[in-house]
């Protein structure tokens, strides 16, 4: 099917308009505007921003086996994670540079801090379920950014997990080496 489908009230529109006749230069009057007239509209959020009394907004993020309550509010860019700082909590810049993501897409990078406890994991999986918060907390406290975020796809929970261990086998899919005699 096609996505270009009209209602019948266009059609309608349309067969009201007079047709130009053949042959008729097009007067200045005859071509629509290209661009707006007048000054870009303000993004409208859809959505409310929902802020405590404290003035941050709280979201849950969560990444393997990693649970993350992360709280944000204007600020320095300042990040605190279990109580210490995300240099020494996330020694590696790699996983660093994963929690800082949101803010850049944003375009908001050292302008909220944020507190947040992780449980669970590996430090990898902490990472991630940080970003997760980050995002979604973002998100709550100015919802204009919900579409960047969105967009690169920062505020879908990414449910891949570890793989159950099965019985009659060594893992989850390994066998148990097989011995001819």
């Amino acid at each position: 099917m096609s996505d270009n489908r009209q209602s019948l009230s266009d059609l309608a529109d349309l067969a009201n308009q007079p047709r130009p006749v053949a042959g008729a230069a097009a007067t200045t009057s005859d071509i629509a505007p290209v661009g707006n007239a007048g000054p870009a509209p303000e993004p409208v959020a859809l959505r409310e921003a929902i802020i405590d009394k404290q003035g941050r907004a709280y979201a849950t993020g969560r990444r393997k086996d990693a649970v993350a309550r992360v709280w944000i509010k204007p600020g320095s860019g300042k990040i605190t994670i279990n109580g210490r700082d995300q240099e020494v909590y996330f020694a590696r810049p790699t996983l660093r540079l994963v929690i800082n993501q949101p803010f850049g897409v944003a375009e908001r990078e050292g302008q909220y801090d944020v507190v947040c406890t992780v449980k669970g994991g590996g430090l990898s999986g902490q990472a991630g379920a940080v970003k997760h918060g980050i995002s979604q907390a973002l998100t709550r406290y100015e919802p204009v950014l919900r579409a960047p975020v969105k967009a690169a796809g920062f505020l879908t929970r990414d449910s891949r997990t570890v793989e159950r261990k099965k019985y009659g086998r060594a893992k989850a899919r390994r066998s148990f080496q097989f011995s001819k005699r």
